[in-house]
């Protein structure tokens, strides 16, 4: 069923909430159970992944929180899948992958796993994990010019069919990464994710019967759609716009990247417009069509239903998003992807940017809007194999508010969930001495309330190893509003024989 659609079928608001919160627990089980099991830091520590529920025509139903730009993506890859293979030939115990970076919308190391749940012979939902493996083969280092050098592809197929494993794809996979015990380590744990949320929902099901799920499910996005509505109502109408830029794209360097928005706001819709947004790029910093679509979502989704839970389809049902293919978050192959999040994150504050004029009390600052996540790969000197690790995400500080001093050492807004490696951790796996993690004074840009302070990292090698950064806003820094100053920028330094 469509869950806009009226549900035959009334349920009763106190199992409403019940599956409300059931929902909400298959999805942290999932969460909890790829963590155990995954074999990557970035994985079970810095938690770079998102799971979710969806309808079987693929809309969203809940997302264990985790990256906000996985909030399209993970739709609408479900969705190519079931258009791939359509529903009739999809059947109980297949399992679907992907990396496709142009559905996905992020990189490479993004792999995505989707699950069937059948009951009584039909469809009842999908399971979805998405996360990011640390090595996918492609040029380590330097910036890539085109997908192709980026690693391997895997289009959609079928990982597993009726219960059996394709291991031809497996061991196609496993010829094509560097470290392959941890990348089919961290796919076990993926398959992990996705039969224990088949599994809990069918339970949910079996308990309160298919009628009362769906029902529930409707009831939830309807709840969260007119929530979206009301309080898009309180925003003024107008058309509001505003522009930034971001360093450069890694090739030409020094050449700006222009990132212009229009938000139309009108009764209680919205449209957001990044026809103006620079063109695609011929370095890496390119993301798909999802992550522009996520990008108008996750900022509308603060403004309108920050604390709505689940995360569903039905809080952006008021949205309406303007962008032609081509762009820097609407690439086309074989444009490069592989530093696909950080350009996202200037175009959602930029948003906000727009929109401080009708909403100054909800609106933010700019933010550091980097990850800052430089990687590390060398050959450990414990066991002369190769090791591949990055060092981050470290957090920097949030815009300044009307009211209040900006949030400072966090992660930005596109990865949201994320957690930096633990410097144990880092010193006990790599050849590594953090030698200092500290917040970064006097960072923040000054005013009435400053914004949020950074972080300062500094890291000795313990052997050789090569250092491989893309780090943005080191130039083109996070900007005040209402007359507050701009922020130090990102940055980067290698001290060598003590210079």
């Amino acid at each position: 069923m469509n869950a806009r659609e009226t549900n035959q079928h009334t349920v009763d608001p106190v199992t409403v909430e019940i599956i409300r919160n059931g929902l909400l627990a298959v999805t942290e089980e999932m969460k909890t159970n790829l963590t155990r099991t995954a074999y990557n830091l970035i994985i079970y520590e810095a938690l770079d992944f998102t799971v979710g529920l969806f309808t079987p025509e693929g809309d969203t139903v809940s997302i264990g929180l985790g990256l906000p730009m996985f909030i399209r993506g993970m739709s609408e890859t479900v969705k190519a899948k079931i258009r791939h293979f359509g529903l009739e030939n999809i059947h109980p115990g297949d399992i679907l992958i992907t990396n496709d970076a142009y559905i996905t919308g992020s990189h490479l190391n993004h792999f995505t796993f989707t699950m069937p749940v059948f009951h009584e012979g039909r469809i009842v939902a999908f399971t979805c994990c998405m996360a990011h493996w640390l090595d996918v083969g492609g040029t380590l280092g330097q910036v890539t010019t085109d997908i192709f050098s980026e690693g391997i592809q895997i289009p959609i197929v079928k990982y597993r069919r009726a219960g059996v494993v394709s291991q031809d794809l497996v061991d196609i996979i496993a010829m094509n990464v560097r470290l392959p015990e941890r990348a089919l380590g961290d796919l076990r744990a993926q398959i992990t994710a996705i039969t224990t949320g088949e599994r809990r929902f069918l339970e949910l099901v079996q308990r309160y019967g298919a009628d009362a799920v769906h029902g529930s499910i409707a009831q939830i996005m309807d709840q969260s759609e007119a929530v979206a509505r009301q309080n898009t109502l309180s925003i003024s109408d107008g058309v509001y716009e505003a522009e930034s830029y971001m360093d450069d794209d890694g090739v030409d360097v020094g050449r700006r990247i222009p990132i212009r928005v229009k938000v139309i706001k009108q009764g209680d819709e919205m449209t957001i417009d990044l026809s103006d947004v620079s063109r695609q790029v011929r370095g890496f910093y390119n993301s798909g069509f999802t992550t522009g679509i996520a990008c108008a979502q996750v900022a509308f989704k603060c403004l309108t239903t920050p604390t709505d839970y689940p995360v569903n389809d039905g809080s952006f049902r008021p949205l309406k998003v303007v962008m032609p293919m081509g762009t820097v978050i609407s690439a086309e192959r074989p444009f490069p992807m592989r530093v696909w999040m950080t350009f996202p994150m200037t175009v959602i504050d930029t948003i906000f940017k727009a929109l401080a004029p009708a909403i100054p009390d909800r609106a933010i600052a700019g933010h550091h809007a980097d990850l800052v996540f430089p990687n590390i790969h060398g050959i450990s000197p414990e066991d002369g194999r190769l090791f591949i690790v990055g060092i981050g995400p470290l957090g920097g500080g949030c815009g300044a508010k009307s009211r209040e001093d900006g949030v400072s050492v966090t992660v930005c807004i596109n990865d949201g969930d994320t957690h930096n490696s633990p410097t144990e951790q880092l010193e006990a796996k790599y050849p590594v001495l953090v030698e200092r993690y500290a917040i970064r004074a006097d960072s923040g840009g000054a005013g009435t309330y400053r914004g949020g302070l950074g972080a300062e990292m500094v890291v000795q090698a313990l052997s050789p190893f090569a250092v491989t950064t893309r780090i943005d806003r080191m130039h083109c820094k996070p900007w005040g509003l209402e007359g507050g100053h701009e922020a130090a920028g990102n940055g980067i330094a290698i001290r060598r024989k003590g210079e």
